[in-house]
């Protein structure tokens, strides 16, 4: 995943991320999102190749994006909280262009 941050706080109004049997709707202020994945802070641990779904909020017009990943990190424990790392799967160049968007808005 590429070291650079991707978006600034605020850039998002909601973020979904889901898994199987759960489904964690994360404040825009525990996400960072990458260039080929994203980040954040989870009470509940997740497998390390585990399929994810996401969905992103603009906060501009309201508009969702949906994406697809694979988490390939999840560190921490039980007490302190995990942090999960996720890398974007099958991303089209539409729904790239989209996040680029997305994720620049609050840039003004």
């Amino acid at each position: 995943m590429s070291a650079r941050k991707f978006h600034t706080t605020g850039s998002f109004q909601q973020v979904t991320v889901e898994a199987r049997e759960t489904r964690l709707s994360l404040s825009p202020d525990s996400v960072v999102i990458h260039r080929n994945g994203i980040e954040f802070r989870s009470a509940t641990p997740f497998s390390e190749w585990a399929e994810m779904t996401l969905t992103l909020q603009s906060p501009a017009d309201g508009g969702r994006l949906h994406c697809t990943g694979v988490v390939i990190a999840c560190t921490g424990s039980k007490h302190a909280g995990y942090r999960v790392s996720m890398v974007f799967t099958g991303l089209s160049k539409q729904a790239e262009a989209r996040l680029t968007t997305m994720a620049f808005a609050a840039l003004g």
